[in-house]
């Protein structure tokens, strides 16, 4: 019966892990820590711009498309007196691209 307990605990460790790197290498997701203006879009805008980041295929495109967006996220800042941060390199579409999902 302890056996049983162990490897059941071992295999469930396994398991756990493994789908833990596969979530990790998986699609990109659009939050409040990577999308600049989050709190600009509404959740329906917000749906519309992840599915619309993980359509790209190439890097140039997906660049045009989120600088494009910043531009748009920059406006309704400006209108409720806020300021966004520079758009870095540090999501979005670079990341996408270090990690392989576009060329």
């Amino acid at each position: 019966m302890k056996l049983k307990s162990v490897f059941a605990a071992a295999l469930a460790g396994v398991i756990l892990s493994t789908s833990g790197l596969a979530l990790a290498r998986g699609p990109w997701a659009a939050n409040k820590g990577n999308t600049w203006a989050w709190q600009l879009m509404t959740p329906a805008e917000r749906t519309e711009h992840q599915t619309k980041m993980r359509s790209f295929k190439t890097y140039d495109e997906c660049k045009a498309y989120q600088e494009e967006h910043y531009k748009q996220m920059e406006e309704r800042a400006k209108e409720k007196g806020m300021t966004l941060p520079a758009m870095g390199s540090r999501y979005g579409c670079d990341n996408m691209k270090a990690r392989g999902f576009l060329k």
